[in-house]
């Protein structure tokens, strides 16, 4: 899976766009300013590898952070959020312990919760991390 990166118990971030590109260049720079401790999974595209998600995969990525020290999702639009949707009704309750979905914008939300993650916090306090950079003023 592009992207992941292992970690050393810290929470995963799992991001999900329709654009394997925007997915994998948003792991890069996340992974440059959190550091190699945080796994961080890019989920984009669809199989055919055009605009568009991939269920399938969405699945996979939460069900393996799952398994781990637990991850936060983020994603970009449309049919991201209900491929999200879908895998969160496909997990079984222990398994949803252990994710969380920011409802947050991808990429600065992705970088606060990458940051969160890095300091070894779990997966709850690295998405309202993600949450709180809605807010942030650009200019």
């Amino acid at each position: 899976m592009a992207g992941m990166v292992e970690g050393n118990g810290a929470v995963s971030l799992i991001l999900v766009s329709h654009s394997a590109e925007i997915a994998s260049g948003l792991a890069e720079m996340a992974a440059q300013i959190a550091g190699p401790t945080v796994p961080i999974v890019a989920v984009g595209g669809a199989v055919d590898g055009s605009l568009g998600t991939d269920g399938g995969r969405v699945l996979e990525a939460m069900r393996a952070a799952a398994a781990g020290a637990g991850a936060i999702v983020l994603v970009d639009l449309g049919s991201s959020v209900l491929s999200v949707r879908a895998a969160l009704n496909e997990l079984h309750p222990e398994e949803l312990e252990h994710l969380s979905v920011a409802d947050a914008p991808l990429v600065e939300g992705a970088i606060a919760a990458a940051v969160a993650a890095s300091t070894g916090c779990s997966h709850a306090e690295a998405a309202r991390a993600a949450e709180e950079a809605r807010g942030v003023a650009k200019l």
